[in-house]
């Protein structure tokens, strides 16, 4: 089974694709965390995608091809992914098709998560995030806090904010985002793959909702 995630960032598609994953038992692959953990080694390319992150750009199509590319022939995909946040562009979903051809697979299903810019800024200058890799737990000092100030509830990390949190940057990521993401979802809409699911504020507590609504369209 082969799933991608749409979605402006900070509208859940991480904690969704999380419970998806456990749901199907197949792997969660964020782009975003890809990125991220190329961004804390050293040399060049690391530099280069740190600069795209903080700056809330878009990594540049072929770097991000490559590394995905490189994710999606790892062994533990052999059995379905859920893929997100890549594709970003119709480009990119076009390169997603060639890769998946290759190993004689086809997306299944693309889900679309849906919230206003005001709503997502709102989310994101109050996430909190456990850096520790084996981990990766979100929270939300508003709806989801941990049960100690500052501290992760699965593996006791200290939280932190990630670079990319704050407002300046999170507007020029929509801004980004809305500016590719019509014709992807359009790209999606015409093959009869695209699930579009309209959030509100207080589907901050749903998201198991979110997953069982998905779980029922598959069957």
């Amino acid at each position: 089974m082969e799933i991608v995630m749409l979605g402006a960032p900070g509208t859940g598609k991480g904690t969704v694709g999380k419970l998806l994953s456990k749901e199907f038992g197949i792997p969660h692959v964020s782009s975003g965390e890809i990125f991220r953990s190329y961004s804390q080694r050293h040399g060049e390319l690391a530099d280069e995608i740190a600069s795209y992150i903080n700056s809330g750009t878009l990594v540049p199509d072929e770097l991000t091809i490559k590394l995905i590319k490189k994710r999606l022939n790892e062994p533990d995909m052999v059995n379905g992914f859920i893929l997100d946040g890549f594709p970003r562009t119709v480009a990119q979903g076009e390169s997603l098709n060639e890769i998946l051809a290759e190993q004689d697979r086809e997306i299944n299903i693309v889900v679309n998560l849906d919230l206003s810019d005001e709503e997502i800024i709102d989310r994101i200058v109050k996430r909190r995030t456990c850096p520790n890799p084996e981990c990766r737990e979100i929270y939300n000092l508003e709806f989801k806090p941990p049960k100690v100030e500052g501290i992760c509830d699965v593996c006791g990390s200290r939280l932190i904010v990630r670079s990319d949190d704050n407002e300046e940057t999170v507007r020029q990521r929509l801004k980004t985002y809305h500016e590719t993401s019509e014709e992807l979802v359009e790209y999606y809409k015409k093959q009869a793959l695209l699930y579009t699911v309209k959030l509100n504020k207080e589907s901050n507590v749903t998201t198991m909702g979110i997953a069982e609504e998905i779980r029922s369209y598959f069957e």
